[in-house]
């Protein structure tokens, strides 16, 4: 796909017919006066920057559990590339950065400890009480369980930051309600009855970089990670013909590279490619079907932020290669095994005795049922950090595994 320079927004300032525009917000759940000096999606990403959420996010695992090196990324270093690459795209395409960045900011706030490893532990824990989905967790968060303002529990986010954090990755039903990858999780739809985010349309296009910065973001810094940590070599990435292609280029015009180098060379190749193949295709849609507002991207029935067929191939080759040979390493899968079993102990051991929680999460608990019980162990365990959770671990039992 080809870029058409003449349309990207780099230093325009203009903003396209088909952004959002923060002036037609449809509003917030509870109103607030407007600000003097931001717009409303300004507010919504400070407001998710100076969150609680955003700071555990420091101390919770992407890949590598943290004590295994200073220099693998966290779920918040992780956080703050997909939000670079989010308004990198944002702004070519000319659409609200502001949207765009707050998205990809808090698209990971209900991420548990140890990564994915600790929500398949509670999603499997919880299978009786609907389950845990770190989507709907992060919606948990931002609309009940941050507990900073006087006037209202979470955020108070904009429709558009819900919407995107929601459907950032697509429609959740078709439009009888039917779930298209299953149920849709019951926080979703209990927050729905209160404010309609439209579940069965694609989100802004602002939405839709996010979510693609997700993509682009984790498999180009997933195999840095590998690399770094020895599980993964450069010569397997001879596997993939689109990395094999990015390594011979590199040899070739710096054929005494050293290593750390290389694999910073074909790790920013990578990101430009993605970057660059994104903004042709939704150049290429936007051209096509012209849109013209932001309901209209809604209402196309398919994405504008994607890759094009090649490079979705080679996104579907790098997934694949990761999940083979890092994801499923039996060093990885010893050290999954034991953080999931920190999460299992942990969630017993607080249904048997809430009092054990900490602070506001024991209070209250005394007239709940097992499924209230349940769901706010679950709140308490995925807003924990790796180390808090470690540390808790400690506390309440006689041996903890050093997750090595």
């Amino acid at each position: 796909m080809t870029i058409d320079e003449s349309a990207l927004g780099f230093g325009s300032g203009a903003r396209a017919v088909w952004a959002s525009d923060p002036e037609k917000s449809r509003g917030r759940l509870h109103a607030e006066e407007t600000s003097r000096t931001r717009s409303e999606f300004q507010r919504d990403r400070d407001r998710i920057i100076h969150t609680t959420a955003f700071r555990r996010l420091k101390h919770k695992t992407q890949v590598f559990v943290a004590h295994e090196g200073d220099h693998f990324r966290t779920r918040l270093t992780h956080t703050i590339e997909v939000a670079q690459i989010a308004r990198a795209l944002a702004r070519a395409l000319r659409i609200d950065e502001d949207l765009a960045e707050g998205v990809a900011l808090v698209h990971d706030f209900g991420h548990t400890p140890f990564g994915h490893t600790g929500e398949d532990a509670l999603d499997e824990l919880l299978k009786d009480h609907g389950g845990f989905d770190h989507n709907a967790q992060s919606l948990r968060v931002v609309t009940q369980l941050e507990r900073r303002y006087a006037a209202f529990d979470g955020l108070n986010l904009t429709w558009e930051s819900l919407e995107g954090l929601v459907k950032h990755n697509g429609p959740l039903t078709d439009e009888s309600g039917n779930g298209l990858d299953g149920p849709v999780p019951q926080p979703i739809l209990d927050y729905c009855a209160r404010q309609d985010l439209h579940i069965a349309t694609f989100a802004s296009l602002e939405a839709q970089v996010a979510a693609i910065a997700d993509d682009i973001a984790y498999n180009t810094h997933d195999i840095d990670d590998g690399l770094r940590s020895g599980l993964l070599q450069l010569e397997m990435l001879e596997e993939v013909p689109f990395l094999c292609e990015l390594l011979r280029e590199v040899k070739d015009r710096y054929p005494e590279l050293e290593q750390s180098r290389m694999i910073h060379e074909i790790m920013r190749r990578q990101i430009t490619l993605m970057v660059e193949d994104v903004i042709a295709v939704a150049q290429a849609k936007l051209a096509h079907l012209k849109p013209r507002n932001a309901d209209d991207i809604r209402s196309a029935g398919q994405a504008f932020a994607r890759f094009s067929p090649d490079l979705q191939d080679a996104d579907r080759s790098i997934k694949s290669f990761l999940y083979a040979n890092l994801y499923r390493h039996p060093d990885v899968m010893r050290v999954r095994e034991q953080a999931a079993g920190i999460v299992r102990d942990l969630f017993d051991a607080y249904v048997r005795d809430p009092s054990l929680m900490g602070g506001h999460w024991r209070t209250g608990v005394s007239g709940f049922d097992e499924a209230q019980i349940c769901r706010r162990v679950a709140d308490y365990l995925a807003g924990m950090t790796d180390n808090y959770a470690v540390k808790q671990h400690r506390t309440l039992f006689d041996r903890t595994p050093d997750l090595r």
